[in-house]
């Protein structure tokens, strides 16, 4: 049934949208931008900031654009003198309760505050007044919260509790004493926090950040002892041109690549070419859990904010996870052996920095069982926006870079390890070994468009060899948990199971480049970033992990084969339950 359509007037522009619609979306039709800071589309709008405020002709007061609904023949108002005068209010006020050290923070110059502020010339501060002080939360490898940077928009605790169903913030006390807080005021580090950091993402302030360590990495790279070697992973090289303006989702491979040699990196090596291990480990590993029915459905262990989330909430289902470690993992415990042992380096003065799209791979880098011969397989993790830092830090003019190309003997990597940057990409990969070892035939049928696409769910039925294979790919927590229930209700009928802890996958990590929401709503984000991992897949010579010679040649002359003994201790992990709280 179509809706009844509503007539209105917005700044004398005469407009026709469905009934229901707020005003807000029904000004976008026509080109008219309302100002916003807590409005997150169909995550939060809850009216909070009071920055979209309209007039409407006859009415007293303002309205709340975003949450006021069209009327017939409403006349409304988006720029009026007093409109404005009461925009510049509500910006005076936040401000004055907000630590404006813009010049030091993560976020100047990108912070929807301080655009907003700019915007509308709020160049002093009228109301001035006694400021709320908190303590700095950074007990956590991978996020800091700063609560004096808060506007109270609310926008990160509705993504922890609607998006990613997890609630490890909430908006805690009244008036004057209001903020966004853990339960009992613990760290995130002490609380149900996943690291998933797609509350930054969506914070438009410095509130919330990555702990960033890039002054660990300067002083290696200035430690003529150390062998500093970076590795980066697919989502990176199609996001961090959008740090220097490039157009969203570039491939910029060529050019990050000599940013880091020109850094002094000592080797800068395809974090691709670990996913083509961990998909012929995972291959193996599914292959003979669906020949013994063992442990079925096999779930995917790449994204850390995902292991976590399921070692604090579902333990009784840690059986089901594939015991192979994520790809940069794998990768930096093949650094520090094979390759150490080839170059005729002292694993001990090699120092991986691993470069990633998640904040949360810098708590799962120094987990103790991320460890071989008592060296972590990964001494840093740093995010996209923190590699971005650092290249302007360089004074390098990033755009005019000469592409240049990873470093061998370990720069090798295929198509499919390109894709696990994206939703449904590592089943995929993962299908394109698996169904080759199952037939021993070399097929051509290798896009499975089943698993990929949007969807926060996507279930497909494969057939290998014969044999129907249940399928499904999931991201974000929300949709995680939906899956695990039904697996724990026994509802069930999956083989193969992957899973993601942000939306859309790793090219919407925490550690990505940070879109406004304004241009959220205009773009789609994770679709162009997506899109071109997948054109470098089909652009690929080699577009499957076993066909990958510097793989073939590393099980030949040290791994042997998938799950030797060798493998196991090197590229393999095992999870356990976590506490959700830390007592006191």
């Amino acid at each position: 049934m179509e809706k009844k359509m509503v007539n209105l007037i917005i700044d004398n522009q005469k407009v026709q949208v469905p009934e229901g619609t707020t005003i807000l979306n029904a000004a976008k039709t026509v080109g008219i931008d309302i100002p916003t800071l807590c409005y997150l589309k169909d995550i939060n709008n809850a009216g909070d900031c009071r920055m979209c405020i309209v007039e409407v002709e006859g009415r007293r007061g303002f309205a709340t654009s975003c949450i006021q609904k069209v009327e017939e023949g409403m006349v409304v108002h988006t720029n009026s003198a007093s409109v404005m005068e009461a925009r510049r209010t509500v910006l005076d006020l936040l401000l004055s309760n907000h630590h404006k050290d813009c010049l030091t923070c993560t976020r100047s110059g990108n912070c929807e505050l301080q655009a907003l502020a700019i915007k509308y010339n709020v160049d002093k501060i009228n109301y001035e007044g006694e400021m709320s002080e908190h303590e700095i939360d950074d007990d956590s490898p991978s996020i800091v919260r700063d609560f004096n940077k808060c506007i109270l928009c609310r926008r990160c605790v509705a993504t922890c509790k609607n998006v990613q169903k997890v609630g490890a913030i909430d908006v805690a006390n009244r008036g004057f004493e209001s903020c966004v807080s853990t339960i009992g005021n613990k760290s995130l580090n002490d609380v149900n926090c996943t690291f998933c950091g797609q509350c930054i993402e969506n914070c438009p302030t410095g509130a919330l950040h990555e702990k960033d360590t890039t002054a660990d990495v300067w002083n290696k790279l200035k430690d003529p002892d150390a062998y500093v070697i970076a590795q980066t992973a697919p989502a990176v090289r199609v996001a961090l041109g959008e740090e220097f303006g490039m157009p969203i989702g570039t491939n910029v491979t060529g050019k990050m690549v000599a940013a880091l040699k020109r850094m002094g990196f000592d080797k800068v090596f395809d974090t691709n070419t670990g996913a083509d291990f961990t998909i012929m480990e995972e291959a193996h590993e599914f292959i003979e859990r669906f020949k013994e029915n063992d442990n079925l459905p096999m779930i995917t262990s790449c994204s850390p904010g995902w292991i976590k989330y399921i070692e604090m909430n579902y333990p009784e289902l840690l059986p089901h996870l594939s015991t192979c470690k994520s790809p940069h993992q794998m990768f930096g415990a093949l650094l520090k052996t094979y390759f150490a042992e080839k170059e005729g380096i002292d694993p001990e003065k090699i120092y991986v920095v691993s470069v990633m799209p998640c904040i949360a791979k810098k708590f799962e880098r120094q987990r103790n069982e991320m460890k071989n011969n008592g060296l972590y397989d990964v001494d840093n993790v740093i995010t996209t926006r923190e590699l971005a830092r650092m290249i302007k830090q360089s004074n390098i003019e990033f755009t005019e870079l000469e592409d240049s190309s990873f470093d061998n003997p370990m720069g090798e990597a295929t198509g499919a390890a390109a894709i696990f940057g994206t939703t449904g990409g590592v089943m995929e990969a993962a299908l394109r070994t698996a169904q080759d070892t199952l037939t021993g035939e070399n097929l051509e049928k290798i896009n499975f468009e089943q698993v990929r696409g949007g969807d926060g769910i996507k279930k497909a039925t494969v057939n290998i060899a014969g044999k129907d294979i249940n399928v499904v790919a999931a991201s974000g927590l929300a949709n995680a948990k939906q899956i695990l229930e039904e697996i724990k209700n026994g509802t069930a009928d999956y083989q193969f199971v992957e899973i993601m802890a942000c939306p859309g996958g790793c090219v919407m990590g925490g550690g990505q480049p940070i879109k406004s929401s304004k241009i959220r709503l205009e773009v789609d984000v994770r679709k162009l970033r997506a899109d071109s991992l997948y054109s470098i897949d089909e652009k690929s010579v080699i577009r499957k992990s076993h066909e990958n010679p510097i793989v073939t040649k590393i099980y030949k002359e040290f791994l042997e084969e998938p799950g030797s003994y060798r493998a196991e201790k090197l590229l393999h992990t095992s999870y356990k339950e976590r506490e959700k709280y830390k007592l006191d």
